[in-house]
């Protein structure tokens, strides 16, 4: 079993991809959803939220576990490694794909705006990564902490595209190659961040998250075939609500329409 971490839905933006990459493996999603958003949460708070899911995950006697959170991933990857006896895959905002992308369209004259929660973006995890692709000078940062609430309330257009709107205002997008969506909670808005942004490519970090865990699994010789199956958890105890999570599985297959 694969266990999936996330604040809240988010992540089931990536599990949708990791079971695209890996369809004959048992997944258990654990969703903090009694302490969703993260971003208004201190460090050692979201660290407590973390270790509680770990031992649920020890206790389903996981082969490896992926951080779906950006924020939870900035403030407990590096302990969670050091800590435990299998694979830690965290995401990370794509930021090296629409870098290389723009080298590639000879755009590398033109910015990147990454968008994600303010915990994301001013975590030295994610200045680690600016310094070591060199790309300081050319990534702006913009905090949507709000997308996290209208995803959690499956508000997917009219208010969120709205905010998405006001918040893009300012910016000049001829001067930008792509947009980063530096949280899992955003991808369910990718549809309105192009259509706002129709000539910006629009990058994720799902599918390089899914490779990078399938690469480990292989190398690790740790790869299942089995049945697909998904046990949905909310903050430790096994979900009432499965409709739930099935209608935000569905909103991204018509996304993929």
């Amino acid at each position: 079993m694969i266990g999936v971490f996330d604040s809240g839905i988010g992540g089931l933006t990536l599990l949708r991809e990791i079971i695209r990459q890996l369809p004959d493996e048992k997944y258990c999603y654990y969703a903090d959803t009694d302490h969703v958003p993260y971003s208004t949460k201190t460090e050692e708070q979201i660290r407590g939220f973390v270790d509680k899911a770990v031992e649920y995950f020890l206790a389903q006697k996981v082969k490896a576990i992926v951080l779906a959170c950006n924020t939870a991933t900035n403030v407990c990857v590096e302990y969670l490694r050091a800590s435990l006896p299998f694979p830690v895959i965290a995401i990370q905002p794509a930021v090296k794909v629409a870098a290389d992308n723009a080298v590639k369209n000879n755009e590398s004259h033109k910015k990147i705006l990454v968008c994600a929660t303010p915990v994301t973006l001013r975590s030295a995890r994610f200045q680690r990564l600016l310094d070591t692709l060199d790309v300081n000078s050319r990534v702006e940062r913009l905090g949507l902490t709000e997308l996290v609430n209208f995803a959690e309330k499956e508000i997917f257009d009219g208010e969120a595209r709205q905010y998405i709107t006001e918040a893009l205002a300012p910016y000049h997008l001829d001067e930008f190659s792509s947009i980063v969506l530096g949280c899992t909670h955003f991808t369910y808005f990718e549809p309105v961040f192009r259509r706002i942004a129709p000539g910006l490519n629009i990058y994720d970090g799902n599918e390089g998250t899914a490779r990078h865990l399938k690469n480990i699994l292989t190398k690790e010789n740790l790869l299942a075939h089995d049945s697909l199956s998904i046990d949905y958890v909310e903050s430790g105890i096994k979900s009432h609500n499965i409709a739930r999570f099935e209608r935000y599985m569905n909103v991204l297959e018509h996304q993929m329409d």
